[in-house]
């Protein structure tokens, strides 16, 4: 194991306080969940957070980039944004930064079981 999976069993120590904190693979990157809320991703040694337009200009005001999931469609983006380092160097303000981000998550999550048609049972 190395490269990747260092820095990944890096960011996951740094979010241990968080608790409850898992990954999944996904398509060379990890999507990180806090039970089973969808708050992070990690992309190379880069970890993202989803963001909230409560905290959105806590990113833009530092210069982060926003997470970029097409090299072939540069204009395309979605809403997590590069952590900063000095954010992810300090575990406790890792973890203040990664509730907002599951925060975030969590509104999104709950707006999409709203928009979604409800089933009706039939006979």
């Amino acid at each position: 194991m190395g490269g990747k999976d260092d820095y990944l069993r890096w960011v996951l120590e740094q979010l241990s306080g968080a608790g409850g904190v898992s990954f999944r693979r996904m398509f060379g990157a990890f999507g990180l969940y806090r039970n089973e809320v969808f708050f992070g991703i990690i992309s190379g040694d880069t970890l993202f957070f989803k963001v909230s337009d409560a905290h959105r200009a806590d990113y833009e005001s530092r210069g982060m980039a926003r997470f970029r999931p097409y090299r072939n469609k540069p204009l395309l983006s979605m809403s997590y944004y590069e952590v900063p380092a000095d954010v992810l160097e300090d575990a406790d303000e890792c973890v203040r930064w990664a509730m907002r981000a599951v925060a975030a998550g969590t509104a999104k999550a709950g707006a999409a079981k709203k928009k979604s048609p409800k089933r009706r049972g039939g006979t």
